[in-house]
């Protein structure tokens, strides 16, 4: 069996890669070439820019695939490119989505691949969503063999998985813990979300890859796990050997007042309770089963980035917004009750 991934090294493919590599399957990556230091050494890389269309085309002329997977692809327009490239080329094309494209706000807090797709706050979803219907119709109309598949919030080794943090990632969050420092968590931190080690997103990924069954077809992989976001604090500041000072705040006061994108990552996204129901993704793929609980997913991954300080990228910027916020907060407070 012959695969090629569009990319392949970040969070969710690297982990697949991994995994696939430790197969009978023959793996090529299409990637510029820029992070392919730690690959396998039995995958091929084809190495160009999946954009330059022409190029691509060339590269793969006398290349056919039982599975193509795009892992950056985030708008129709690409998806269109990868049909001019990819059909009659491979058995199956299965595109990267996201469950933030599910409905928001929920009329039912448990999702299933049934929930309707809608997302007014946040673009990215929206185009998430567009990228599907395009495939749809492919496949409704020319037979396109493809594979819809949705992760939610995935993490692995490289990044601490978080609600609110600022451009350059969530090393900051967890150096304020460090120093003893407040750290904000939106909303009251009791509403409900699901974190998916990556090597767990890998094994349902996998079972899905050139199985008949998945064409055509809608698919979330996610954790049985369901944890409230003082959990997930507590069980990063726990990791990281320290006690939680954690600051309440409103997800809409967060997102009035950042120039991050809070309002579609917060008030589309995680400031909304999920409980995914994956049991389509058990009847595709029956051994399924996500075994990294959060409390040991997060341990390995503040482990690693403690031992890799390349990765911990300071943030002065979203540090002294922090303190901001949590002074106007207590600020306000002094002034009501005075």
């Amino acid at each position: 069996m012959k695969a090629l991934f569009i990319g392949g090294t970040g969070t969710i493919s690297s982990a697949i890669t991994k995994q696939l590599s430790e197969t009978g399957w023959e793996l090529y990556l299409l990637n510029r070439g820029t992070r392919n230091e730690s690959l396998p050494a039995n995958v091929t890389i084809i190495q160009a820019d999946i954009n330059d269309e022409d190029r691509v085309a060339k590269l793969i002329a006398n290349l056919e695939f039982d599975v193509v997977a795009d892992f950056i692809a985030f708008e129709p327009a690409q998806l269109e490119r990868d049909y001019r490239l990819f059909q009659g080329k491979t058995k199956q094309f299965m595109f990267i989505s996201s469950a933030s494209a599910y409905q928001t706000p929920l009329s039912d807090y448990r999702i299933t691949e049934g929930t309707p797709l809608s997302n007014p706050y946040w673009a990215y979803s929206r185009n998430k969503i567009a990228c599907e219907d395009y495939l749809i119709k492919q496949y409704r109309d020319n037979g396109f063999p493809i594979t819809i598949v949705r992760p939610s919030h995935t993490y692995g080794e490289r990044s601490i998985p978080l609600g609110v943090h600022g451009s350059k990632g969530s090393w900051q969050v967890a150096k304020r813990m460090l120093e003893n420092k407040p750290v904000i968590i939106h909303g009251d931190g009791t509403s409900l979300w699901t974190m998916t080690h990556n090597s767990d997103f890998a094994k349902g990924f996998i079972g899905l890859m050139g199985n008949l069954h998945a064409i055509g077809e809608s698919i979330h992989i996610t954790s049985d796990e369901t944890v409230a976001w003082n959990q997930i604090y507590e069980a990063i500041a726990s990791a990281l050997g320290v006690k939680l000072h954690a600051v309440h705040v409103s997800s809409e006061f967060l997102a009035a007042c950042s120039k991050e994108d809070y309002r579609g990552g917060l008030l589309g996204d995680k400031a909304n309770s999920v409980v995914f129901d994956n049991a389509k993704l058990k009847r595709l793929v029956p051994e399924f089963v996500a075994t990294t609980r959060f409390d040991q997913g997060i341990k390995q991954t503040v482990e690693y980035l403690l031992n890799h300080p390349e990765l911990q990228t300071e943030d002065e910027e979203f540090d002294l917004w922090c303190d901001k916020v949590i002074h106007a907060l207590n600020t306000a407070l002094k002034t009501i009750t005075e």
